[in-house]
């Protein structure tokens, strides 16, 4: 696709159908297929496309179209309730031939609440997994709710699931961003109470450490169009962290890089060579292989923070989405 193509799509106010190109009417649909292809173009050409949709996805034009409202596909079952306080919504895969659970923990800084874009990011992970039933919570949020108040509600929901007699190797943890570290965090959380560790931990973008030393957070920080410079979420990152409250911000409760790590069930982490947590990526691939923890890092060239739940229509987001899939499937039977 040419650049010119790309900016007739932005300047034609389609950019909604473009970045929610998976998203749900208002109607129940058809339930998202991965594409057997994704949007590609050269290594210029995606640059600026990534730069435009996020400056229209921050700061929309006045009258641009709005996505419409989640509605779970056709035929999904999709639900809420709550337990120990915590909000969760469940959505249930009827095409599904496995067992397997997803619990989703949602990124956003620890200030950002779970929004239409994750509940799509749910249906897309359960299409590629196969999973039965993926569960979504509404975790407490900061500056109101500082540590521990996300792990707690976190570890709350994961209790009830092992209650409801899902069984932990049918579990899949999937986290993005601070999402990412409160997975990571969990799994050391269950760790240490001598609780069952789910099957898998998928982080996508990780935030591994709240310390601001790290060399990503400099030489990455204008080549991220999602996180880096002028983004709404880049002082959150750079500053100390709102979450982070009273701590130090190398402290292993919020930091989980500087964790044990000894005991976790196989990591996939998913990072873009442009993304300003980059380095979070890396380091954690090397504690987790030092604690002899199954991991693997996945590092998409030239992509920047989160870019398959912003941009899921990137040829490097489907590639993204069947690496998911094939990790599930490599480390799962049922």
């Amino acid at each position: 696709m040419n650049k010119q193509k790309v900016y007739q799509w932005l300047s034609a106010g389609i950019l909604s159908a473009v970045l929610f190109s998976s998203s749900m009417t208002a109607f129940a649909a058809e339930a998202w297929k991965l594409p057997a292809a994704g949007l590609s173009m050269s290594w210029t050409e995606t640059q600026d496309y990534m730069k435009q949709t996020m400056q229209a996805f921050y700061h929309p034009a006045p009258g641009a179209p709005k996505p419409s409202a989640f509605t779970a596909p056709d035929g999904w079952r999709y639900d809420t309730f709550q337990t120990a306080g915590v909000t969760v919504e469940r959505l249930a895969n009827p095409q599904a031939t496995s067992q397997r659970v997803i619990l989703q923990l949602h990124g956003g800084g620890y200030v950002g609440p779970l929004h239409d874009r994750y509940r799509q990011f749910a249906v897309q992970h359960a299409v590629v997994t196969d999973a039965a039933e993926t569960y979504m919570l509404h975790y407490r949020l900061a500056p109101e709710h500082t540590y521990p108040a996300a792990l707690e509600d976190a570890a709350a929901v994961y209790k009830d699931l092992l209650h409801r007699g899902i069984e932990p190797e049918h579990i899949v943890v999937i986290g993005d961003s601070a999402g990412g570290n409160l997975a990571l965090a969990l799994s050391v959380y269950l760790k240490e109470q001598n609780l069952p560790q789910p099957k898998l931990l998928i982080l996508i973008s990780p935030w591994t450490t709240m310390a601001d030393d790290i060399p990503s957070r400099v030489y990455n920080a204008e080549k991220d169009a999602v996180l880096g410079k002028g983004t709404p979420m880049y002082s959150e990152v750079k500053n100390p962290p709102s979450y982070a409250k009273g701590f130090a911000r190398t402290d292993p409760r919020l930091s989980p890089l500087y964790a044990d790590l000894t005991g976790l069930p196989p990591i996939l982490i998913q990072a873009g060579s442009y993304e300003l947590l980059l380095d979070d990526s890396t380091e954690l691939l090397k504690k987790a292989a030092a604690d002899n923890v199954n991991v693997t890092l996945t590092v998409y060239p030239g992509m920047p923070h989160d870019f398959a739940l912003v941009m899921p229509e990137l040829q490097e987001s489907v590639d993204s989405f069947r690496e998911i899939r094939d990790f599930v499937n490599a480390h799962m039977n049922t």
